[in-house]
């Protein structure tokens, strides 16, 4: 043990940054269908896509061996769960990413958190629980460690949403996910008929202006949700935490917290 800190649970931290960093390689694979000529040649895009595929294939083999390598079966089956919730949550977002003329899917925010713990909340909740099964705590402990990561990771979430709608307004010039916390909640406000409207009124040559939809976004009550609701996950992140003892380890994942919940 170094620092209080098991090497199995050291190495089970390397194994979730190796699953987290596989999936972030495999979700840089470019569409051909959607490239056009300003993008470049199409054989190189073509050799990205290989090259993306047979890295991110490289890092899960490797994460798959570290696993076998813990020789605990709850835990193996513990990460397995969350590649398959990884997996489940990919496939969601696919199917209600933006469509025909920029018109997302008809979700709401109960859908939308549902999805993005999938997707981006599992692995981290499910690696929490695990580490406290390698230092052969008991079942509660293991459920408040699963709680703080679960809540830790969605405000991390809503937290990046945040990030183009609180930016100043001389560099807010990117683009955003129209499936994100603050447009997810603004159009469930607003009303589906409506939404449409405004993203219709924001388009212009058949191409959206993001800077125009998101000035309208900000008007309404979705950036200050989104804001609440990461507040909210944070809130019981620090709860879950209540449960073990004072350390230098619960302040840094209190440190974590209060960062993704510290807003300008």
């Amino acid at each position: 043990m170094v620092s209080g800190i098991y090497s199995c649970q050291r190495n089970l931290a390397e194994i979730t940054e190796l699953i987290h960093t596989a999936l972030l390689v495999h979700r840089g694979i470019v569409n051909l269908n959607e490239l056009q000529s300003s993008d470049g040649p199409l054989k190189d895009m073509e050799f990205g896509n290989k090259i993306a595929i047979l890295s991110g294939d490289f890092l899960l083999a490797n994460a798959c061996n570290g696993l076998a390598l813990l020789q605990n079966t709850k835990v193996v089956e513990l990460i397995a769960s969350a590649l398959m919730d990884l997996v489940q949550g990919v496939y969601h977002e696919n199917s209600t990413s933006a469509k025909e003329n920029h018109i997302t899917d008809d979700i709401g925010i109960s859908t939308w958190k549902e999805q993005t713990f999938l997707s981006h909340g599992a692995l981290l909740a499910k690696s929490c629980q695990a580490a406290m099964k390698l230092a052969n705590h008991d079942a509660e402990v293991q459920g408040m460690a699963f709680q703080y990561g679960k809540h830790m990771a969605m405000s991390h979430k809503i937290h990046s949403d945040l990030q183009p709608f609180m930016k100043e307004k001389a560099s807010d010039s990117t683009t955003f996910n129209l499936n994100s916390a603050p447009v997810v909640f603004h159009q469930e406000f607003l009303g589906r008929d409506l939404w449409i409207k405004q993203i219709g009124e924001a388009q212009e040559e058949g191409k959206l202006d993001y800077d125009k939809l998101r000035e309208t976004i900000k008007a309404g009550q979705g950036v200050t949700s989104a804001i609440d609701l990461c507040r909210y996950h944070g809130n019981k992140a620090l709860e879950a935490l209540e449960s073990f003892p004072p350390s230098e380890a619960r302040s840094a994942l209190e440190n974590i917290v209060f960062a993704v919940t510290r807003f300008l």
